[in-house]
This record gives C-alpha cells, structure tokens and sequence, in this order.
C-alpha cells in the first residue's frame, strides 16, 4: 500500500510538471525577431550563450511558462532550443522571437493562395503591430510575429469582419508578447480615434504579402487601423474628394515595397487607380471595395500627368489584373451591376491615338449611385 500511494504521488508530481513545461522534441522554429540571444537560463541574471538573427533555425526541444519579474499576475512562455551553429549551442530563449515551423507552413498556405494576384496598394505600419494568420484579434492564438513600426508591405485584398466585443479585444492590437502563457485584457485606446469608431460595428483588415527581409512569414492578415496607405509621390496630387484604396502602375514596375518611403517612386508614369468615396456611415461587411476608375496618363514629351478616363460610380470589387505588353494592355476588374446581383469581370483595353495619347475603351456599365 505504502509502495502504491509512492507510486502515484510521484505521478501526480510528473503530471503537475508536464503542465509546467511543454515538451515540443522533434520540431524547428525560425527566429523573428531582428536579433535575439539564447541563454543559460530563463532567470533575468542568465548569461548570453549565442545570438541568432532574423530567419536562423532552431530545433525546440521543449517549452516553459515563467512569471514574468516586473508582473507576478503575467507568464511569459520560454524554449529550450538548439542553435545550428558549430557547437550546436543548447539554451533558452523566449517563444515570442522564435515562429514554430507550424505555423510558418501555415503562413506559406497563405502566401501560395495569393500567388497569381497581383499587389493592389502598399502599406506601411503606424506602429509595431502584430501579423496574424487570420482576420481576429479576440485572442493571441493566432499571432505569428510583431512587425516593427514603418514596416511596408505588398497589399493583396481586405476584408471586414464583425467587431469583437470590447471585453474580448485588444483595442488597438497592442497585443501582450506573441507567445505569452496568458491571453490579453481588453485595453482601452486613445481618446479620439477611438472614439469615432464607436458606432462602427466592422472593422477593417488587410491581407498582405511581405519580403523575407521583413518576416519570414511571407504572408498573413493586418489590422486596419494600424496600417497607413503608401500612396505614390507620383499620383498622391492627383486626388479629388475619393479616397486611392488601390493602384497599379500601366507601365514600368513600382518602387520596391522595401523601401523605407514606400509611397516614393522613382520615374512618373500611367496609372490604373481605383477610389472610394469618403462617408461617415458605419461600414458594412459587403461594401464594395471602390466606387470608380480612373485611369491617370502621363505624357513623357510634356513631363505632365492627364486623366486618361474616369469612370461613372460603380460598386467594383478586387482583384484588378492588368495584362498584355507595351501599349497592347487590358485590365480587369470585378463589377456587381445589381443589388444583390452576381459579380461581373469586366475588361477595360489601353491603346494610344496617334498623337500617343493614353485611350481607354470601357464596357457598357450602368451608373450606380454615389454612396454618402
């Protein structure tokens, strides 16, 4: 009897730190964060065993929860990992600079989804936010790194969800370390911005590709809110009471996404721009995405911009796809002629007059009313 009892408080013992600390042997993480250092301990005195870099891969071998020291009421979570290096380094180093090789493969799935659309728009982060894998910010489950602040990236498509409630969210996804053993409070944001949102029962999220040397994820979703449109120098003047929600170049290739002032572009050009009227209505989750094309030329002789066509108010839908060489160009673009209706592609063709001057013939679509 006595024997058995030993038994099973030993086992009750493993089993209390088997809740503690999470073995994760034969899986690979990628490191996210610009630099990090992995340690002889989790403890705040632990030396510097090796540091690793954005992109490097670590073997996990397991995984604990640690009170954080400046928050007894907050875990952080940490992993025993082995560094590829020459000595094959083993130390600790906290999960949120480390992206398991599960969730990577997921943001990959993401990244292949989008493979043939083109960029829509460019993005810069207002802050440092958090890239998700999916549209929801209710918890941290799904969060795979924290990109810095003025981080651009390549715009694919958004979308607008429901709202979580104000007990679930994070107002303004400034969301506790990726990785963290405890799920965040809701925080209340800055007075202002926040406060004109208040009647919005949507919000706004972008779906983005990014650069290896951005993240090693290649893909995954943004909230809106944090993200400021990268409009290019070259048309930004060109606004007219609508908002460019997206734009693709008709000639020439666009500035790299990289850069640090990702609305500059080195050489003027043709656009293709699609704009959104401005409204203080509540946005609904099956708004069109713009409301008119316009298509801005540019004349190399004259060193000045044109407007090569405007279309009448539409209710128009992503992706726009431009296609063909040179002058023998035509895009795409998805159009709901009724409400309700199915969506329609529609082609608009490019061609030059014999002075050189940008054309644009345009399908037969009925004008829908502006929204205001």
């Amino acid at each position: 009897m006595r024997f058995t009892k030993t038994i099973v408080v030993f086992a009750a013992l493993l089993l209390s730190l088997g809740c503690q600390t999470l073995a994760k042997r034969d899986s690979t993480g990628v490191v996210v964060a610009r630099r990090a250092q992995i340690r002889s301990s989790t403890a705040v005195v632990a030396a510097d065993l090796l540091q690793v870099n954005r992109g490097d891969v670590v073997d996990i071998l397991e995984s604990t929860d640690v009170t954080d020291p400046s928050d007894n009421t907050r875990k952080e979570r940490w992993l025993r990992v082995k560094a590829r290096d020459e000595d094959g380094t083993e130390g600790w180093i906290e999960s949120r600079n480390v992206m398991p090789e599960e969730v990577l493969e997921e943001s990959k799935k993401l990244a292949e989804e989008d493979k043939d659309t083109p960029a829509q728009a460019t993005g810069q982060l207002r802050a440092s936010s958090n890239l998700r894998l999916t549209p929801d910010r209710s918890g941290n489950e799904n969060i795979m790194m924290r990109l810095d602040s003025g981080s651009s990236f390549d715009i694919i498509g958004w979308k607008r969800v429901p709202k979580p409630k104000a007990s679930e969210s994070i107002e303004s996804d400034v969301a506790p370390k990726a990785g963290s053993a405890q799920q965040g409070s809701a925080r209340p944001g800055r007075q202002g911005d926040e406060a004109e949102q208040l009647e919005e029962a949507n919000e706004l999220w972008y779906r983005v590709r990014l650069s290896a040397e951005a993240s090693p994820a290649p893909a995954g979703w943004i909230y809106g809110k944090q993200v400021e449109l990268a409009v290019p120098s070259d048309i930004i003047f060109y606004r007219t009471g609508r908002e460019f929600v997206a734009w693709q170049r008709l000639d020439g290739e666009s500035r790299d996404r990289n850069d640090k002032d990702a609305g500059r572009e080195g050489k003027p050009g043709s656009w293709l721009i699609l704009e959104k009227s401005s409204s203080n209505q509540p946005h609904t989750v099956d708004e069109p995405d713009f409301d008119r094309v316009y298509v801005l030329g540019y004349d190399k002789r004259n060193q000045e911009h044109y407007t090569a066509y405007r279309s009448p108010d539409l209710k128009g839908y992503l992706p726009a796809r431009i296609e063909g060489q040179g002058d023998n160009k035509s895009f795409t673009v998805r159009i709901q002629e009724e409400v309700g209706g199915p969506l329609k592609e529609v082609r608009y063709t490019l061609y030059k007059d014999a002075r050189g001057v940008l054309k644009i013939n345009a399908p037969n679509i009925p004008h829908g009313r502006r929204r205001r």
